[in-house]
């Protein structure tokens, strides 16, 4: 039997949320677990090869206890009229920055994350959008790991116990980047976390992560008194020296012409939280349901936009609780967010 690790066991209950796309590096998830948290690689839509090549580059820098997060597989929800009638909205998009709309396709290779997890076996995998069928559910826990699901209300949290899950994260309407909703058709719930924390607390026997827009000890100390047993933060990365967030990104989130974050399917398909620009003006009212298949096609113009120096072409994934975020080592605010 494998001596399964449990979030009791940290010395700073603070979890480093997983920011796909760049921002969570091995560096980032390094120095959260060597502060006494649990840091984060986050798969998203990586492949099989880049995960495993994160994990192993995070554990050359750190002794402490290590996380992945995956994304469980979509249905297919956009058919093809909707995302020719998409792909028609944001093709002067794609023209102004001279690329073309990338391909959609599907393929996320869960089967190979789960075999590279199972084979590295990092402390904790934590789950998006869903959660993994009780066979995969026990093929991790033979291995020893820990496993978190994401949900947004209480019956996501009945379903991710009923099928294996070990503890609950649970994600409040401020979060940065996607809302981890079940159902990829359904708008977020937008009940307080606070209210949903002390709800998964009383229905369940089990523990409860708080994420979505912590930014300060004061939000952590209110979370864990609602019954939290401990905090998951992203935004309050985003500028920490060893994330990888993109420059355009970094510049925009001190820039106080940024003064508000959305809820958007502009950018992937899914709805996520962002600071509004352009983009989200322009195309929110044509955004259809559709992940990943939306993100594939605007990855293009988004990557033009960065190179380009214009945060106006590209998702600046955010919190509502932005201005809190620091530019600090990872370990500095994690002392600050603890207290």
């Amino acid at each position: 039997m494998f001596d399964r690790f449990s979030l009791a066991d940290l010395s700073t209950r603070v979890l480093g949320a997983p920011m796909a796309g760049g921002p969570s590096t091995p560096e980032l998830a390094a120095a959260i677990s060597g502060a006494g948290g649990l840091g984060f690689v986050a798969a998203g839509l990586s492949s099989a090869d880049d995960l495993a090549d994160s994990i192993l580059a995070a554990r050359k820098l750190t002794s402490g206890v290590l996380g992945v997060n995956l994304f469980v597989p979509q249905p297919v929800v956009a058919d093809e009229s909707q995302l020719s009638a998409f792909e028609s909205a944001v093709a002067p998009k794609a023209e102004h920055y001279g690329v073309p709309i990338g391909e959609p396709r599907h393929d996320d290779e869960w089967d190979a994350k789960l075999d590279v997890v199972c084979d590295l076996r990092p402390e904790v995998v934590s789950f998006t959008f869903g959660v993994p069928s009780e066979e995969q559910f026990r093929r991790l826990h033979d291995v020893g790991i820990l496993n978190l699901a994401t949900v947004t209300s209480v019956r996501e949290g009945m379903i991710a116990l009923s099928y294996g899950a070990d503890a609950l994260v649970a994600q409040g309407p401020d979060a940065g980047g996607h809302r981890a909703t079940f159902d990829p058709l359904a708008v977020p719930p937008a009940d307080s976390l606070d209210d949903l924390v002390s709800a998964l607390a009383y229905c369940f026997d089990c523990p409860v992560v708080a994420a979505g827009g912590l930014g300060t000890a004061r939000d952590v100390s209110r979370v864990r008194d609602a019954g939290a047993t401990a905090v998951q933060l992203g935004t309050a990365f985003l500028l920490a020296d060893e994330a990888g967030t993109n420059p355009v990104h970094r510049a925009a989130l001190r820039n106080p012409h940024f003064t508000e974050t959305v809820m958007t399917r502009a950018f992937t398909g899914r709805y996520a939280r962002a600071l509004r620009n352009r983009f989200f003006d322009d195309h929110d009212p044509d955004a259809i349901f559709g992940f990943p298949q939306v993100a594939m096609m605007i990855a293009p113009i988004q990557a033009a936009a960065a190179r380009l120096g214009d945060p106006h072409g590209m998702a600046l994934w955010a919190g509502a609780g932005f201005r809190n975020a620091k530019s600090a080592p990872a370990a500095d605010i994690m002392r600050e967010l603890a207290g």
